[in-house]
């Protein structure tokens, strides 16, 4: 079976992606950004399991990717710097990382000559919906820091592909849930909130709408995508998206139903993005993903939302104790 190298594979969405590869039958390379507390992150528990083999290092060192990749067939990039509004505050932090450390990859695999490269771009780089469902040629706005990063990214991979041939495919998920997500997101901000003692719960801009998929779904399209000797799929941008949209608003009013929990909320304005850089409403048209990779996200509607918001909040509940935050931590 072939050597898979992922990047970003400590993270929510990568730790998922590493077990159902191993759970495939795949040998795994997986990256962990360096730290001096040796923390692998969602990872720890699967360190000595079969056919993984764990690295420490850094996407923004080309030389320790250029070795890193070299016995490797399959490429998943999943690094980046992530949070929106910390993206505010560090600008520089985010053109090294999702910039060029999406180049020292693109170059390592041309090296390489990988077979398959399979990079993970956002919905956020299209900014405020113009029209919905939002295909892949909706126009690309960036309107954060974060956002103008990922699209630079994706530009720079497309050049790849038709410059030197790069056996590239960009996914761009919509918004993702599930178990291990960081606190920063707003449906675990919502869910720990909820499951804390205060009486208040500290939101922000609630009247924002966002396509949500499952993490599971999300991770079926990743290993779709790995599987497929469909050429049609390379070079091509694809939205990974369910096409359901919802408020933010009726997410925490679906947490309390679920939860049985009444509370207050607190509009607090460092969770409030920008006027202009506040993107109102995202919602995927995955008609190219159905087609090209034969994939579709289980949830379709608000019931089927349901379904898969109560499996997360099951684990939070599994995991409070770990991961409850006080009533006015925010993480950026």
């Amino acid at each position: 079976m072939k050597k898979i190298f992922v990047t970003g594979s400590e993270g929510f969405v990568g730790s998922h992606l590493v077990d159902r590869l191993l759970l495939e039958g795949y040998k795994v390379k997986a990256l962990v950004l360096y730290n001096s507390f040796n923390n692998l992150g969602w990872l720890k528990n699967s360190k000595k399991k079969k056919n993984l083999q764990i690295v420490l290092g850094d996407i923004r060192d080309r030389d320790q990717i250029e070795n890193h990749i070299k016995d490797c067939k399959i490429v998943f990039h999943l690094a980046s710097l992530i949070g929106i509004p910390y993206s505010y505050q560090s600008v520089q932090s985010y053109l090294e990382t999702n910039v060029s450390g999406t180049i020292n990859i693109l170059n390592s695999c041309r090296k390489s000559k990988i077979e398959k490269i399979i990079l993970t771009s956002t919905s956020e780089i299209y900014g405020t919906c113009q029209f919905n469902p939002m295909s892949e040629n909706h126009p690309k706005v960036p309107q954060s820091p974060y956002a103008a990063s990922k699209l630079a990214a994706d530009n720079f991979s497309i050049s790849y592909f038709k410059s030197f041939n790069l056996p590239i495919t960009i996914l761009r998920p919509f918004n993702i849930f599930g178990p291990r997500q960081s606190l920063r997101a707003i449906i675990p901000t919502i869910i720990n909130q909820h499951l804390s003692k205060n009486k208040k719960i500290y939101l922000g801009n609630v009247n924002t709408f966002r396509d949500f998929t499952y993490v599971e779904d999300t991770i079926d399209a990743f290993v779709k995508t790995a599987k497929l000797n469909n050429k049609k799929i390379i070079g091509e941008e694809i939205n990974i998206g369910s096409g359901f949209c919802i408020s933010i608003a009726e997410i925490n009013y679906l947490v309390e139903k679920i939860l049985n929990s009444k509370k207050k909320i607190i509009i607090q304005k460092n969770r409030i993005r920008p006027a202009t850089s506040e993107v109102s409403k995202l919602i995927s048209d995955n008609a190219k993903a159905k087609k090209l990779l034969k994939w579709k996200s289980k949830i379709r509607d608000k019931k089927t939302f349901k379904l898969f918001l109560e499996k997360t909040i099951a684990w939070f509940l599994d995991n409070q104790t770990k991961n409850q935050i006080s009533n006015k931590e925010y993480i950026v």
